[in-house]
């Protein structure tokens, strides 16, 4: 069993995801949310991101790829922003009020740096809690919850290995955390 949990239950999904939208509203904390679950990268990752890596200055337009080398493997990403990322990123900011190298996640008590680790944890912790989800919820159960929610949703593991930038399959199929209760909705399905 996985330590870090995806957040498996879509009605506990949309509660987590609605936290800092609208019980708590923070715009910052509801981005970090929306871009850790839509786009599968790694807390260290996301709170690397910079206005230059999700706002083209020069076209006056959001980007549609968020392209970063990952700090553990050292390999280059191409992530698609979606809609769901595209909307938090409206409704959090406004890039012109910025400098392209400013910090998408920037610490509130110093601005020359990122949001840190434990403050993303603590914020998707309350938002955890909130949506019942008190135990083995972490900043990792982000990208756990991309992949366990692609793959219900037919993606290939193969697909999501390549997404993930992992060596190995099995690495994979341990971040898909699949439990006796998925391994039963196979045999209730197939009905030979």
């Amino acid at each position: 069993m996985c330590t870090t949990q995806p957040i498996r239950n879509a009605e506990q999904l949309k509660t987590f995801k609605e936290y800092y939208h609208s019980k708590k509203p923070d715009a910052r904390n509801y981005l970090l949310i929306v871009i850790g679950l839509n786009s599968a990268l790694r807390i260290s990752d996301i709170l690397s991101l910079t206005y230059g890596d999700v706002y083209d200055y020069l076209k006056e337009k959001w980007k549609t790829h968020i392209s970063i080398r990952e700090q553990k493997t050292g390999k280059q990403n191409c992530i698609y922003m979606n809609q769901e990322i595209q909307n938090a990123l409206e409704q959090y900011t406004t890039p012109s009020q910025h400098i392209s190298s400013s910090w998408l996640f920037g610490s509130q008590r110093q601005q020359s740096h990122p949001l840190s680790r434990y403050q993303a944890y603590r914020i998707v912790k309350n938002a955890g809690v909130f949506a019942g989800l008190d135990q083995n919820i972490s900043c990792h159960s982000l990208r756990k919850t991309f992949g366990y929610h692609a793959w219900k949703q037919g993606i290939q593991p193969a697909l999501l290995m390549s997404i993930y930038n992992h060596s190995s399959y099995n690495i994979t199929k341990r971040y898909l955390c699949i439990d006796q209760e998925d391994r039963d909705e196979v045999f209730a399905k197939i009905q030979l």
